[in-house]
């Protein structure tokens, strides 16, 4: 089992720019239901974390971009990497393998986020609050 467990912890994750917290609270949502979700339900839950996550990066570098963000390129390149992933795992679940996909879901995944948040994440929020 992950050590990062997949559940919204307000003193960890909370950022204070509500736009990003809204939509970080809602990831790690959707990612605690797909790792409680049966076979059957999980391929459309996944495909909602996809649809998600793009989504919420597409929002963020929209974010970046009105604010000038110097790190906007290294970001921005983090999240195409983490969104590729995502829709090579798509293919790999739409190809019967769901014990795979369903192991980056529990261990990758949540270890990804607090690892993003915390550096990611919260450079670009201190960015913003300085503002």
């Amino acid at each position: 089992m992950s050590k990062h467990p997949a559940q919204w912890d307000g003193s960890r994750h909370t950022l204070g720019v509500d736009e990003i917290d809204t939509a970080h609270r809602d990831f790690i949502t959707l990612v605690g239901t797909l790792i409680a979700a049966s076979d059957a339900e999980f391929p459309a839950l996944f495909q909602t974390l996809v649809a998600h996550t793009r989504e919420h990066f597409i929002a963020e570098g929209k974010l970046m971009r009105e604010a000038k963000y110097q790190g906007l390129g290294v970001h921005e390149g983090e999240h195409h990497r983490v969104l590729g992933e995502l829709q090579q795992l798509n293919r790999t679940l739409k190809r019967g393998h769901l014990p795979l996909v369903r192991a980056y879901v529990r261990e990758g995944l949540p270890e990804w986020f607090d690892t993003h948040l915390s550096m990611m994440d919260g450079a670009l929020v201190a960015f913003l609050k300085k503002r």
